[in-house]
């Protein structure tokens, strides 16, 4: 008996029914052979010992494939729980998971292991490398694998099969003496895993639940090959270097403190980088016609239940109550829009409206979860909101999507777009989800952009248009978002009044552009690895005396320079000037000016470039009209991985 495949390039080929997907790829060619990792038969990953009974479309992956990659990764996983089994044998296996970059496992150990003990595990899963063990995949009734992990004495695994669906395929990988619950598919044999790095431990709690015991969260990555592993490490260092948490302790930027976690402490130089952010957006704004407004940081739970924020979202706001009524503290600005927009009699000629709000907000975020700027429990949002018809809406978010293109140019951020769906936790009918969702993919496609399907991970009320920006050093961020809402007008029974003089309910786009105000500064300091652009520095220039005689003049300079609006200061302390140099490189002032005897003499400021170096002698006035007018156009400095 014979089955039929059908390969990705339309090609189909006949084979002996029980032929093996890696036989397939054998037969394709020998050198995929070698390079296969898994397969994909009639859309479904499976391992490449799985064997073709009937006909089939069968796609052969390899580590140039994302998913070829992923199933390489849990490979390792299974790998790193093997070698800790050996070195550690009480250990219990929780989990292990593919992750961006690399694996986790969470363990359960007999004993404390540290991060010292990495390369003895690392030494181990080597040895299991070189015994190039088979994995193999078994299908077991759910009584076979709770007797087998029964024998073992491992209750984490036992909990996991009990929660498994009555009718779900029960799989157990094996390679060697090691067995693991999992769905796989995995790579054929151990010796098939090369680059691999473990890089740290870590507390989890089992199953995410702080009320269940700590594990033991063993961190780690694999690549290809040696040369893209020893790449990676060289981007993990230069990401440690320029950590924002660092960073904002050297330049004095924000701090957080144990009285109120996850909310920042802006220091007088972060207030520049966020007085600066916000200036730029409002100018921006306020020319293609937002009006800005401001909401209460606090308001009546009523409103937010007549939201939906209540229903969908209150496991993240916080609540307090005030003479016996009960308030939330906002987690999003929408509602309060909804309240101004209600407060007077609107006309379609009034549409479209936009009102812009930087709202602080507040989300409660699990205490292991915070990271610095990244990740707070409060913070201001750049939000915009923008009431429309419903013949208005395309060419909104057309001009919203050309707003957020204008202000990422400023930072010279690419950036990828991506088309959000309804999720599982949403509300309102499928007809108004089927016509945002279309009316956000017609403007996508009339401005030819490229954007990927993000299936799902819309908002509870309407879909969206994430851009993810991609900084410096390659890594990818979320921040800006434009979303359609037919939801929420209905709830809060907004009306405009019609040209034919009857009432209309209007169209929201939710709009956000930094996102968080807060994390979009931690984002920037790692960006540019704390070396900003000149209109963005706290402090742009130093004034450096060679000697405490000319601390006169170097006063002189910097009073010049901070009345044409430059931010400057004077180094007058009694170190030498080399000191100084380093020390003002160190806090990364775009420029230092070196004043002695000659620039006293002629009125001139001998200027030092951040990056650059010398640039040779200015009059004082001559270099405050380049400083403005760099600061005037915002030009960027520059980035590079090297600049930090």
């Amino acid at each position: 008996m014979y089955v039929h495949v059908t390969l990705p390039d339309g090609a189909v080929k006949q084979f002996r029914s029980g032929t093996t997907a890696g036989e397939v790829a054998a037969a394709i060619s020998k050198s995929l052979s070698k390079v296969a990792v898994a397969a994909k038969v009639n859309g479904e990953l499976v391992d490449l010992q799985t064997k073709l009974t009937q006909d089939a479309h069968v796609a052969i992956l390899t580590l140039k494939d994302e998913e070829g990659l992923e199933v390489y990764r849990h490979s390792t996983t299974h790998l790193m729980a093997q070698a800790v089994k050996r070195l550690y044998p009480g250990a219990k296996l929780g989990v292990g998971p593919v992750i961006a970059d690399g694996f986790y496992y969470d363990i359960e150990l007999p004993q404390h292991v540290t991060e010292e003990d990495l390369p003895k595990i690392e030494q181990e899963m080597a040895n299991i490398v070189q015994e190039d063990l088979p994995i193999e995949r078994h299908v077991v009734s759910r009584e076979e694998a709770l007797c087998l992990y029964e024998e073992a004495g491992d209750p984490l695994k036992l909990e996991l099969i009990r929660d498994l669906p009555e009718k779900a395929v029960i799989t157990i990988y094996r390679q060697g003496e090691f067995f693991d619950l999992c769905r796989g598919p995995h790579v054929p044999s151990t010796g098939r895993i090369k680059a691999f790095k473990l890089l740290s431990i870590a507390g989890a709690y089992w199953r995410g639940d702080s009320e269940r015991q700590m594990l033991t969260r063993i961190y780690g990555t694999v690549w290809p090959k040696k040369t893209d592993l020893d790449a990676y490490l060289q981007r993990r260092e230069e990401v440690k270097k320029r950590d924002h948490r660092k960073l904002s302790r050297q330049l004095k930027l924000f701090m957080f403190s144990d009285q109120a976690p996850g909310m920042p402490f802006y220091l007088p130089n972060g207030m520049v980088l966020r007085n600066e952010l916000e200036q730029l957006s409002r100018e921006r704004q306020a020319r293609v016609g937002y009006e800005e407004v401001l909401t209460p940081v606090m308001m009546n739970r009523g409103l937010w239940e007549q939201s939906g924020h209540w229903d969908h979202y209150r496991e993240n706001m916080y609540f307090t109550e005030v003479d016996a009524t009960a308030f939330a503290l906002k987690p999003m600005n929408c509602p309060g829009h909804m309240l101004i927009f209600k407060n007077e009699r609107r006309s379609y000629r009034d549409l479209p409206l936009r009102l812009s709000e930087f709202g602080h907000v507040h989300r409660h975020e699990l205490s292991g979860s915070l990271n610095g700027m990244l990740r707070v429990r409060g913070f201001t949002q750049d939000d915009a909101h923008i009431f429309v018809r419903p013949d208005q809406i395309e060419a909104e978010v057309a001009h919203a999507m050309a707003l957020v293109d204008d202000i990422y140019r400023v930072f010279g951020f690419p950036y990828a777009i991506e088309l959000s769906t309804r999720p599982e936790d949403s509300m309102g009918d499928d007809a108004l989800w089927e016509q945002a969702e279309t009316a956000l993919q017609r403007v996508l496609e009339a401005r030819g952009v490229l954007y990927r399907v993000n299936e799902g991970d819309g908002a509870f009320y309407g879909p969206k248009i994430d851009f993810h920006i991609e900084d410096a050093i390659g890594r990818s961020h979320q921040c800006a978002t434009i979303q359609l809402d037919f939801q929420m007008p209905q709830k809060f029974d907004l009306t405009y009044v019609g040209e034919d003089n009857d009432r209309h309910r209007p169209v929201v786009i939710h709009r956000a552009i930094f996102g968080s105000l807060d994390r979009f500064i931690g984002i920037l300091v790692e960006h540019y690895g704390g070396a900003f652009p000149t209109w963005l520095a706290p402090v742009q220039v130093k004034a450096l005396p060679i000697a405490d005689n000319y601390a006169g003049f170097g006063q002189d300079v910097v009073n010049e320079l901070t009345a044409a609006g430059i931010r400057a200061e004077l180094d007058a302390r009694d170190e030498k000037i080399g000191y100084k140099v380093r020390e003002a490189e160190m806090q990364k002032v775009p420029y230092m000016l070196i004043v002695g005897q000659a620039e006293a003499a002629s009125g001139t400021v001998a200027v030092r470039k951040r990056g650059v170096g010398d640039q040779g002698a200015l009059p004082v006035a001559q270099f405050v009209a380049d400083v403005r007018a760099e600061v005037a156009t915002r030009g960027a400095v520059g980035v590079s991985v090297t600049d930090a």
